[in-house]
């Protein structure tokens, strides 16, 4: 699949309806499977939204890693499942984030789509800058790091 990358602003309806960018768009109406997987990121206040080859890639290296007869293991299991939503792209490519999720990630209007490689991320424009502010000398460092040699 391609990789999904980009940093792409948009706006819900009353009815919390977002139009998928284009440009991602056409990475994913292509797939045999149009569904989208949908669910709060772990760590920030935002959403993931995974194409299922992408959600069944990531469920098959986490079953992997986890012991299903652990409670513990099989708890952050069942929590990060239940966290999560099917979605599909209406013929106008547009998905329906529900109010639940809105509310999670604080998107009252205004979104920054953000493309991470197999996975976007969904952010409110405000938690988005506090983020980019909060994270700009951590990202300084960590490219001197990570992309100097």
């Amino acid at each position: 699949m391609e990789r999904l990358i980009g940093n792409i602003d948009a706006k819900t309806d009353a009815k919390g309806r977002v139009f998928v960018p284009a440009t991602f768009r056409k990475i994913l109406q292509p797939a045999e499977d149009a569904r989208l997987i949908l669910r709060k990121d772990i760590y920030k206040d935002c959403l993931v939204l995974y194409p299922l080859n992408a959600w069944e890639a990531e469920l098959a290296k986490l079953r992997e890693r986890l012991d299903e007869y652990d409670e513990e293991q099989n708890d952050f299991y069942q929590y990060f499942l239940a966290d999560s939503e099917v979605l599909e792209m209406d013929s106008n490519g547009r998905i329906l984030i529900g109010k639940r999720y809105l509310k999670i990630a604080n998107i009252t209007n205004d979104v920054r789509f953000i493309g991470m490689g197999d996975t976007i991320r969904i952010w409110s424009h405000a938690n988005f800058d506090e983020f980019m502010k909060q994270n700009n000398d951590t990202f300084k460092m960590n490219a001197r790091k990570f992309l100097v040699k």
